[in-house]
């Protein structure tokens, strides 16, 4: 199920770009981002706004050797362009073509896998301990945007980077949020004057030559302290540098020419340097660049007003979102926190209609799961809505800052299951197994928008301790209607297999039924409603009759829901032939919904070959 790997060598042309060349090249690139995202949907915003820092890098550096690692790898599309994927864009974050972030079985140029936010300089530093202990000799820059910032695991990187005492180029992309305050002219015209080629060329030559001699190091030594008092004085760039970085910016990103001079400056100097570069979100395309937001990830839209070509519709997100409203305008107590994620999690309304109660705590979901408990603890019901995947990172303040004490933080996990277009690193896929070892945790998984509502109102009002709400991404399907409190239901009554499933899958098992009914199998169909603690006896009863089991859930396969109903019967002396089908023991790709279940059985048409197999009619 994974794509093909895709091969391509270093192109050196791009080191021999002349500058009116190069800017010919990121007008180009521009122009194939908007066609190829237009068409396919993705991250536009971010990209458009790297692309002349892209094309400075592949000037200077030879990324099948040198390690250029991405953070997040929403900006990696022109890096992609640029070494040999060009044509394969028209099949970007598409079932079987190439995908939306950096990813090294696709190419010798991506470096490592991204996806989350924050870790670049930590992987960056990796691979330079790496190059130290075996005597190699490669360059290693790590690419971070200011957004990533707000993670706690970047400043761990960058207190360890910058003491690293080698060579690691971190480039700092800002584009929005304000990383450096503003200090006045002198310190902008200091600023310009230290970038300088001039400045850079007299800079190295003169620590050359002092160091030769005993009085040249005294003169060098006195002469830096003095120049490191008047910058700590007057220049933004002092938390940097006190971490051990040579500090250079900020620069502007779409100055082509000068930051491939400064890159080339940079990429000289043995000791960890931070390029601090200044660029605008959108960059060349005027719907971006007017709302970079919106077109930060985006579906098709017309490339040439970039109207959508479809508008979305209603969602669990935004069901989400509306309901948590409403239940604040019930009681006061109820709190929103998002990490940097307020649109993606629906909680925009919310944020209006109550600043005081809603949180961003940026890209840092261990804060976020902390600072819910903390106040909880002091008596307030805090909602953290977050995507399944992301709340991975949070897993130890749910153990131990949550759990422990048994407090009410409620969990609305987003984009539960599989997430289609964004791949490995976005589907979510793991939590109904981390979840359920954490003690104390309830989880519910509504199937559709009217259990949402139920749902999320008895987790706020009428549980105690930690409680998860999960749902996925989109709509619901063809089951539009709620099976009251209880922790499962009978949806279809049969006697020959009991159909168990949870969250929307629940469609694709109801269509399995109608099927396997043409074949003359009447079917059970159990909806799981409450996932932890798990309750077995409507399974266990279906399973005395039928004595035959089928478990359907978009989760992988190891701590799933199916392994554990499965021990359970085992547990009441209850055999039966079953089969457990889920995401399975590795990672799914990226590609369409339906054509990833299609793939791995979870469709209807899948869940009926399995269920006569294990009839013995297939």
């Amino acid at each position: 199920m994974t794509a093909p790997a895709i091969k391509h060598e270093y192109d050196p042309i791009l080191s021999r770009l002349s500058d009116q060349e190069g800017e010919a090249l990121c007008a180009q690139l521009r122009q194939e981002l908007v066609e190829d995202v237009a068409r396919t949907g993705g991250h536009l915003a971010s990209n458009l706004g790297a692309v002349e820092l892209t094309v400075a890098l592949h000037r200077v550096f030879d990324t099948s050797v040198d390690r250029l690692v991405f953070d997040v790898g929403h900006q990696c599309y022109p890096h992609k362009i640029l070494t040999g994927r060009r044509e394969n864009m028209s099949g970007l974050r598409q079932y079987g073509g190439i995908a939306g972030f950096p990813k090294p079985n696709e190419s010798v140029h991506d470096a490592f896998i991204a996806g989350h936010a924050s870790n670049s300089v930590a992987v960056a530093l990796g691979m330079a301990r790496a190059r130290a202990v075996l005597g190699e000799d490669y360059q290693v820059i790590a690419l971070i945007g200011d957004g990533a910032l707000t993670g706690g695991l970047a400043y761990e990187g960058l207190s360890n980077a910058g003491k690293c005492g080698q060579q690691l180029l971190v480039i700092l992309n800002d584009n929005g949020m304000s990383i450096t305050p503003n200090v006045g002219g002198v310190a902008d015209h200091l600023a310009k004057q230290r970038l300088k080629p001039q400045y850079l060329t007299f800079k190295k030559h003169y620590r050359r030559i002092m160091k030769k001699t005993a009085p040249g190091r005294a003169v060098y030594r006195v002469t830096h302290q003095l120049k490191q008092a008047l910058k700590q004085a007057l220049l933004p760039c002092s938390m940097f540098e006190d971490m051990g970085f040579r500090y250079l910016g900020p620069v502007d990103g779409h100055n082509l020419s000068f930051l491939t001079r400064i890159l080339r400056y940079a990429k000289e100097m043995e000791e960890p340097v931070l390029l601090h570069v200044k660029t605008v979100k959108g960059k060349g395309f005027v719907p971006a660049e007017e709302n970079p937001d919106a077109f930060h990830g985006i579906a098709p839209f017309d490339p040439h007003t970039g109207a959508l070509k479809r508008e979305p519709g209603e969602n669990f997100s935004t069901v989400f979102g509306r309901t948590l409203v409403r239940m604040a305008h019930q009681d006061k107590r109820v709190c929103a926190i998002t990490a940097a994620m307020t649109g993606g999690t629906g909680l925009e309304r919310f944020a209006q209609t109550f600043p005081d109660r809603f949180f961003d705590v940026g890209i840092a979901e261990g804060c976020a799961a902390s600072m819910a408990a903390g106040m909880a603890k002091q008596g307030v019901i805090p909602v953290f809505a977050v995507y399944s995947t992301f709340l991975q990172r949070a897993y130890d303040m749910l153990l131990h800052d949550a759990a422990i004490d048994n407090l009410h933080v409620v969990l609305g996990v987003d984009r539960a299951g599989l997430v289609g277009d964004d791949g490995e690193t976005h589907h979510g896929v793991f939590d109904a197994a981390y979840l359920d070892s954490v003690p104390n945790m309830t989880v519910l998984a509504p199937a559709s928008f009217a259990e949402l509502e139920v749902m999320l109102e008895r987790a706020l009002f009428r549980l105690n301790g930690p409680v998860a709400v999960r749902y996925p991404r989109g709509g619901e399907g063809r089951y539009v209607g709620t099976s009251g409190d209880g922790p499962a239901a009978i949806l279809r009554w049969g006697g020959d297999i009991t159909l168990v499933s949870y969250g929307t899958e629940i469609n694709d098992v109801l269509e399995a039924a109608e099927l396997l009914e043409v074949q003359g199998v009447q079917a059970e169909v159990v909806k799981l409603n409450q996932l932890t603690p798990l309750v077995p006896e409507l399974v266990e009863l279906s399973v005395r009759k039928t004595g035959v089991l089928l478990v359907a859930e978009e989760q992988a396969a190891r701590g799933s829901v199916g392994q554990r109903l499965a021990a359970c019967l085992e547990v009441a002396g209850l055999p039966a032939k079953t089969v457990l089908v889920s995401c399975g023991e590795g990672f799914v790709p990226h590609g369409a919904a339906a054509l990833l279940k299609r793939d791995l059985s979870l469709d209807g048409a899948g869940l009926a070959k399995k269920a006569l197999e294990v009839l013995g009619r297939g």
